[in-house]
C-alpha cells in the first residue's frame, strides 16, 4: 500500500516517519522512580518487539531516575509530561529520546517555549499529543459522530503548534486520540491532510484486552490501511506486553512489517470437527514459540477446507474422526492419531527449519 509522505523524526535509534517502518510503542505501568522495576519492564517490552517505550514523570523523583533508566534501556525512552513543564526540562537533561506534551495539561506558552528551547539545544524531538478528554469542548463538540469532536481536536492541536512554528521548531510528531474509534479515524484524516509531520496512532483508553483490542484494531487498522500513521500504540488496560503483541499482529496483517515466528492458522470449526482445534493450535504455537523464522502451520478440523489450506502453508494437520493427515508444503506425508498431531506438526516444522 502507498503510505502518506511525512518528514522523518529521529527518536534515539528509531526513525519515525520519512518512509521508515511503522514503529511500535508502549508505556510502562511501573512507578518510574523505581528504576529496577521500570528497567525490567522496559527490557521485557523491548524483547517482545517494542521499539520505543514511554514512561510517566509526574514527580521530581521520576525524572531523577531517568538518567539510569535511559542508560540501561535497549530502546529509546520517551518522557510523558503533564502539568509541570520543569519535568520536561529535567527529562531532557537526563537524556530522554523524546518529550510528549499534551495541549490540555500544559497550556502556558511561555513554559512551552522553554521546553522548545531545551529540546532544540539537546536535539530532542517533541510529540504534541492531544486527547479528546483533555480538550475543552462545546456541547456540540461532545457529540461522538466523527464530526465536531474531530474538528475541535484538530483545531486545538493546530493552535498549540503556533509557538513551535514561531520558534522554527519542526522536530515534531503529532497525535490526536479519542476513546471513540470513529472520532479517532476522522481527526487523524484531518491531520494527515493538514500537516506533513509523522503521526502517532492510538486510542486514549480503548478498554480491556478483549473490547479494547477490537476498538484499537478498527481505528488504527483503518488508518494504516489508508497509508496514514508512522508509529502506533495499542492502548490496553493490563499488561503492556499485550499491546506489543497486538501491534505486531496488526502490522503483520497489513504487510507493513515482515512477519516473524510461527503463524498458526486454525479453522473456526463446525459440526464436522472431531478434534479440539483451538487447543491443538495453541499447543503447537507454544511448542514453537522459540522460533524466529517465519513459518505457517495450520490445524484444520475436517476435510472440507483442510487439504486446500494445506497447499499454501509450511505444515498442516487435517483432522478426521480418529486420525489426522499431516502435510508438508502441500504434500501429504503421513497420518497420525489425533493425540499425535502436536508432536507431528512440531517435528515437521523443525525439520523444515533445519533444512533451511
Amino acid at each position: 500500500m502507498q503510505r502518506r509522505a511525512s518528514r522523518p523524526v529521529q527518536v534515539g535509534s528509531v526513525v519515525i516517519g520519512g518512509g521508515a517502518p511503522v514503529s511500535i510503542q508502549s508505556m510502562t505501568t511501573t512507578a518510574t522512580a523505581d528504576v529496577s522495576a521500570t528497567l525490567g519492564q522496559v527490557r521485557a517490552l523491548a524483547s517482545a518487539g517494542c521499539d520505543i517505550v514511554r514512561v510517566a514523570v509526574p514527580t521530581r523523583a521520576d525524572t531523577a531516575a531517568l538518567r539510569e533508566i535511559v542508560a540501561g534501556s535497549p530502546v529509546p525512552i520517551v518522557a510523558d509530561v503533564h502539568f509541570h513543564f520543569r519535568r520536561a526540562l529535567e527529562a531532557v537533561e537526563a537524556g530522554v529520546a523524546k518529550i510528549r506534551l499534551n495541549p490540555g495539561t500544559l497550556a502556558d506558552r511561555g513554559q512551552v517555549r522553554e521546553v522548545i528551547a531545551a529540546c532544540r539545544a539537546a536535539g530532542v524531538p517533541i510529540r504534541v499529543g492531544v486527547n479528546e478528554g483533555s480538550v475543552h469542548r462545546s456541547e456540540a463538540g461532545r457529540r461522538r459522530d466523527g464530526g465536531p469532536a474531530a474538528g475541535i481536536m484538530a483545531e486545538a492541536l493546530e493552535a498549540y503548534l503556533e509557538p513551535f512554528h514561531e520558534e522554527g521548531f519542526e522536530d515534531l510528531v503529532l497525535s490526536a486520540k479519542s476513546r471513540d474509534a470513529v472520532t479517532c479515524v476522522a481527526v487523524n484524516r484531518i491531520l494527515a491532510g493538514r500537516f506533513d509531520y509523522p503521526l502517532h496512532l492510538g486510542l486514549t483508553h480503548s478498554g480491556t484486552a478483549r473490547t479494547g483490542l477490537v476498538r484499537s484494531m478498527v481505528a488504527v487498522g483503518a488508518l494504516l490501511a489508508e497509508g496514514i500513521g508512522d508509529t502506533v500504540r495499542i492502548s490496553l488496560a493490563g499488561d503492556p506486553m499485550a499491546e506489543v503483541t497486538a501491534a505486531k499482529e496488526l502490522l503483520w496483517s497489513l504487510r507493513l512489517r515482515q512477519r516473524e515466528g510461527v503463524e498458526v492458522i486454525a479453522c473456526p470449526t463446525c459440526g464436522r470437527t472431531r478434534a479440539d482445534v483451538n487447543a491443538l493450535a495453541e499447543a503447537v504455537g507454544a511448542e514453537l514459540a522459540d522460533v524466529r523464522e517465519h513459518l505457517t502451520v495450520a490445524v484444520m478440523g475436517c476435510v472440507v477446507n483442510g487439504p486446500g489450506e494445506a497447499e499454501g502453508v509450511d505444515a498442516a494437520a487435517c483432522c478426521g474422526k480418529s486420525r489426522a493427515t499431516i502435510y508438508r508444503r502441500g504434500r501429504r506425508v503421513r497420518t497420525v492419531p489425533l493425540a499425535q498431531i502436536v508432536p507431528a506438526l512440531v517435528e515437521e516444522a523443525r525439520r523444515l527449519l533445519a533444512e533451511g
